[in-house]
C-alpha cells in the first residue's frame, strides 16, 4: 500500500515533487581555509542513516528523515542536529528507538521505549491525541526544555502535526525515564510497562537521551496508520520527498512499508 501511495505521488504531483530538492551530503568548499572548512555541516541521506542503524527499518528511517526536512523547508527546526526515530510498529521489548547526530554522522543510541497504556500491547495499534486517552501520538515533535517532574528529569516536546500530536504540551507529553522499562521484567508479562503516552526510557540512559535531544532538536514517532499518513501534511510531504529519490534513483534498496 506505501508503494502504491508513492505511485500515486509520482503521477499526481510532479508540481510537488519538482519542488522539493533532493536530500544530499554537502559538497567540501575548495578554499583552503580549515574554519570555512568546519562550518560545513554534513547533510544526512536515507542511505547513510541506513548504514549507522542496520537493524531500523529503511523506509522508517527515510519517512523520519523526509519528514523532518519538510520541516526545516517551512522554517521549523532550522538549527537541528539530532533526530530520534521511534518505530511502534515493533515489540516493545526489542530496541525501536535510535536518536542521531546528523552533524556527526553517527547513531547516539540504539533502545528501547515504552508506549502509553492506551495504545495497546506489546505492539501497539491505536494512538491519540487526546486528553486522558493514555495513548501515544504519532508524527513529528519538536524538542524544548528540561524540567524536574514527577518522572524526575524530564523533557517537554511541542507536536507539530495538527490533529496528531498537537496537544502533545497540554497532555504532558514528555521524554522521561521509568524503572518500569525493564526489558527483563518484560520478558516475563510480554510487554514493557507502559506510560500515560509518554516515550519512557530505561532510567540509566533517560538522563543522556534527554541531553542530547533538548533545545530544538527533532523527535520522529512511526506506525503504519491509514489517517496519519493520508492526512498529515508533513507526511504527504515527505511521501513525496520518497517518490522523488526513488525516480532519481539514490542507491537505496526500499522495501516499503505496509498501512494499515
Amino acid at each position: 500500500m506505501f508503494k502504491t501511495l508513492v505511485a500515486l505521488f509520482l503521477i499526481a504531483s510532479p508540481g510537488l515533487l519538482a519542488s522539493i530538492p533532493p536530500a544530499t551530503a554537502a559538497t567540501p568548499p575548495t578554499a583552503p581555509d580549515l574554519l570555512a572548512r568546519a562550518d560545513v555541516i554534513y547533510q544526512p541521506t536515507a542511505a547513510s542513516l541506513d548504514r549507522l542503524a542496520p537493524d531500523a527499518d529503511p523506509d522508517v528511517v527515510a519517512l523520519g528523515l523526509g519528514i523532518m526536512q519538510c520541516a526545516q523547508q517551512h522554517g521549523v527546526g532550522e538549527n537541528a542536529r539530532r533526530l530520534a526515530i521511534i518505530d511502534y510498529s515493533r515489540s516493545s521489548l526489542t530496541p525501536r528507538l535510535w536518536v542521531f547526530d546528523l552533524a556527526r554522522n553517527t547513531l547516539l543510541y540504539r533502545e528501547v521505549v515504552a508506549h502509553g497504556q492506551g495504545s495497546g500491547g506489546d505492539i501497539p495499534d491505536h494512538f491519540s491525541n487526546r486528553e486522558g486517552s493514555h495513548a501515544s501520538s504519532l508524527g513529528l515533535f519538536l524538542t524544548g526544555q528540561t524540567y524536574e517532574g514527577r518522572n524526575g528529569h524530564s523533557l517537554r516536546m511541542e507536536g507539530l502535526e495538527p490533529g496528531f500530536n498537537d496537544a502533545a504540551m497540554s497532555r504532558a507529553i514528555v521524554i522521561h525515564g521509568a524503572d518500569y522499562v525493564n526489558p527483563e521484567a518484560g520478558e516475563a508479562r510480554g510487554r514493557l510497562g507502559r506510560s500515560w503516552g509518554c516515550p519512557a526510557l530505561r532510567p540509566s540512559v533517560a538522563d543522556d537521551v534527554i541531553e542530547v535531544l533538548k533545545d530544538g532538536q527533532f523527535v520522529f514517532s512511526y506506525y503504519p496508520e491509514r489517517e496519519w499518513l493520508m492526512r498529515s501534511a508533513l507526511a504527504r510531504c515527505a511521501l513525496a520527498r520518497c517518490a522523488l529519490a526513488r525516480v532519481e534513483g539514490d542507491g537505496h534498496e526500499h522495501r516499503w512499508l505496509g498501512v494499515r
